[in-house]
Parts: structure tokens; C-alpha cells; sequence
């Protein structure tokens, strides 16, 4: 059962985060199962990047929305290839590229389509079976074929961490996350961006900025448990 807050304690929620975000870094509420009224608060604050999970929940929502043109929509959770078509009609960002079987395909689509998109590479710096990405060695193997998917617009790294870490331990695998996209970007590569992280989430996000992050992801700290 979602126990969602209420329209004044979203605001509230809302005015305590931002107090303490610094201007480089992006908020994106997360809005999965999250209904559209109370989107609409989070709206009427200020809030224009929305992050969702699962496309026929972003379509319906966005139909409902239609009258605020001005939102930005982040997909954030696992995309599968078959359904990469209507990612790209949906999202203006997509976060969750885990593979590159799914890059060289909205890569394809992008290009097809003249879309502009924008995309992080979902990548684990420390091994977790449950989470979906590449290891470091994988993605460093795979940037030659990355790079020269044009259209894919990458413009950084995306990582959700494992269950069960300490203090020290997130912000160390986030500390190693920027020092990848660092690595990467040193390397020069012509359509590899590195500008930015989009880390840290609602119990995690205060590490994630201290290493760097440049988007954070945030759904139970502003609208409650779903």
C-alpha cells in the first residue's frame, strides 16, 4: 500500500533539498506509481525533470500532462531493446543504457528519427548481480564501439549502487564512478562526454554530491514510500 505525503509536505520536502543542493547539481523526481496530482506540486514548485521507470506508465502520464510542455523526462530504469522505439518517442534523456547491444540500437533509432537524445551508461564499479550495467573492464572494452554510436548523444555515467553499503563504502564506489567518467574523458573519445554523473538517490544522494554527482535521483524523500 503507497503511503504517499501530502501536498504541503512535498513542498516542504522539496524547499529542505534544495536548501542544501548546490546549483551544479540537477534534481530529478523520481515519479514511479507516483500520481499526477501530485506531480503537479512538485511542478507548481518549480520542479521540470521528471524520472520514470516503465514506458507505459511514462505515456499515460504524459498524456495527462499535455499542458505542461516544458518537462523534461528521464527514463531511469532498464530498457529493453524491443521497446527502445518508444523510449526514444518519450524520454528526452535516458540514463539506464546498460548495454551495448541497447546503445548500437537507439543509437540506430536516434539517427533514424533525427532525435536529439541525451544518455548516461549505466555502469557497476563494484559487482552486484541484482543491478544491470556494465563492470568497468566491460565498459572500457566497449568504448571504441560506443563512440562511434554518433546519435546516442552520451554525456556520462549513471550508477545505482549495491544493498547493504556503509558510509565509507558508497562514497567510496561513488568516488571510483567519477574517476572512471575522468578516465574516460582524458581519453579524448570524439562522441564520449563525460560532463555528467547522474548518482545518488534518496538515501544516498548527500554522498553522491560530495563525490561529484551532477544528477541526483530522488523519489521517497519527496513524495513518501509507494
Amino acid at each position: 500500500m503507497t503511503r504517499f505525503f501530502s501536498a504541503e509536505t512535498i513542498t516542504q520536502r522539496l524547499e529542505q533539498v534544495y536548501q542544501t543542493l548546490p546549483d551544479s547539481v540537477r534534481l530529478i523526481a523520481v515519479t514511479k506509481q507516483v500520481p499526477v496530482e501530485l506531480m503537479r506540486v512538485a511542478y507548481e514548485f518549480g520542479i521540470r525533470d521528471f524520472g520514470e521507470s516503465r514506458i507505459q506508465e511514462a505515456a499515460q502520464k504524459q498524456m495527462q500532462l499535455q499542458d505542461l510542455p516544458d518537462i523534461t523526462w528521464h527514463l531511469i530504469g532498464h530498457l529493453q531493446s524491443n521497446k527502445a522505439a518508444k523510449a526514444i518517442e518519450l524520454f528526452q534523456w535516458i540514463h539506464s543504457v546498460d548495454s551495448l547491444k541497447l546503445a548500437q540500437r537507439l543509437d540506430q533509432l536516434a539517427e533514424n528519427q533525427s532525435v536529439n537524445l541525451r544518455t548516461c551508461l549505466q555502469v557497476k564499479v563494484l559487482p552486484d548481480p541484482n543491478k544491470y550495467g556494465w563492470s568497468v573492464s566491460e565498459l572500457l572494452t566497449d568504448l571504441p564501439l560506443l563512440d562511434q554510436c554518433k546519435h546516442l548523444g552520451i554525456s556520462g555515467l549513471m550508477t545505482i549502487l549495491p544493498y547493504g553499503l556503509d558510509t565509507s563504502e558508497s562514497l567510496n564506489a561513488f568516488t571510483q564512478t567519477r574517476a572512471l567518467a575522468n578516465q574516460i574523458q582524458q581519453q579524448n573519445w570524439p562522441h564520449l562526454q563525460m560532463e555528467q554523473l547522474s548518482m545518488g538517490m534518496s538515501e544516498d544522494y548527500p554522498l553522491a554530491i560530495e563525490a561529484g554527482s551532477t544528477m541526483i535521483r530522488l523519489g521517497r524523500t519527496l513524495f513518501g514510500e509507494r
